[in-house]
């Protein structure tokens, strides 16, 4: 059997990569999948690009990706473009949208927020319908393609697997900035890589303690903007937009 560890919304997050890239090496796993989100909210933007550069065998976009290459009059975004030269830069402008695979008689596909854009953001607790849309073939993940039966993102920082129309829909949840618990994510598809044929095939989802008093403390030190809503969110899970009660 095959097994591929699935990362995503790292956020430069280091303390939070570092403890889930060891856990996947215990668990003997070599092959790392990204879905993207490598920089911003967190302060290590950079190392986060260079390690999952290191660890990764694939790497698709994230919308942090995304914008963070681009002009923007926001000083907190300026400060997190600070981090990165054009290297980086370059590296994150090339990254691919989707990556589709066949395994276990299932074809796979993998992007970071949903099919039709990297800013089209899905939740659990969204309609049927548009969780349906998720296995639509688009321009962007290719119109010729087969259509999925199991879709993994990142994007919306919840981890998840639902199973509903024959079809699996399953989310990352977040190494760096966790909305559901403050604990560092990541699932691990296994099964037959390649085989047309139904096999066994499974999705396990795993939850990695991590130093976030370090991480907190990297922050403070880099003198990261909005630092108390970042603490916020990594220590609670609870989104800084998200209005009181």
């Amino acid at each position: 059997m095959d097994k591929i560890a699935v990362i995503s919304d790292i956020h430069g997050n280091i303390p939070a990569l570092e403890a889930v890239l060891e856990q996947i090496s215990r668990q003997n796993i070599s092959r790392i999948f990204c879905l993207g989100d490598l920089a911003g909210k967190g302060p290590e933007s950079k190392k986060a690009i260079a390690m999952i550069q290191e660890a990764c065998e694939l790497t698709v976009k994230g919308n942090w990706d995304d914008f963070i290459i681009k002009e923007t009059e926001f000083e907190t975004l300026k400060w997190h473009q600070a981090q990165l030269d054009e290297g980086d830069c370059s590296y994150l402008a090339g990254l691919p949208f989707s990556k589709d695979l066949v395994m276990s008689g299932r074809r796979i596909r993998l992007f970071h927020a949903s099919p039709y854009s990297l800013y089209t953001r899905v939740q659990p607790w969204d309609s049927l319908e548009k969780r349906l849309g998720m296995f639509e073939n688009t321009e962007l993940t290719g119109m010729d393609e087969p259509q999925p039966d199991v879709v993994g993102y990142g994007d919306v920082h919840q981890a998840f697997v639902q199973h509903f129309h024959g079809k699996t829909l399953f989310n990352t949840g977040s190494v760096g900035n966790p909305l559901d618990l403050p604990q560092a994510s990541y699932a691990v598809i296994e099964g037959e890589i390649g085989m047309k044929e139904k096999a066994p095939f499974s999705i396990q989802l795993a939850r990695v303690p991590y130093d976030i008093e370090r991480a907190i403390n990297i922050a403070r030190e880099m003198k990261m903007p909005e630092l108390a809503p970042y603490v916020q969110e990594i220590t609670t899970s609870r989104y800084r937009g998200l209005k009181e009660q």
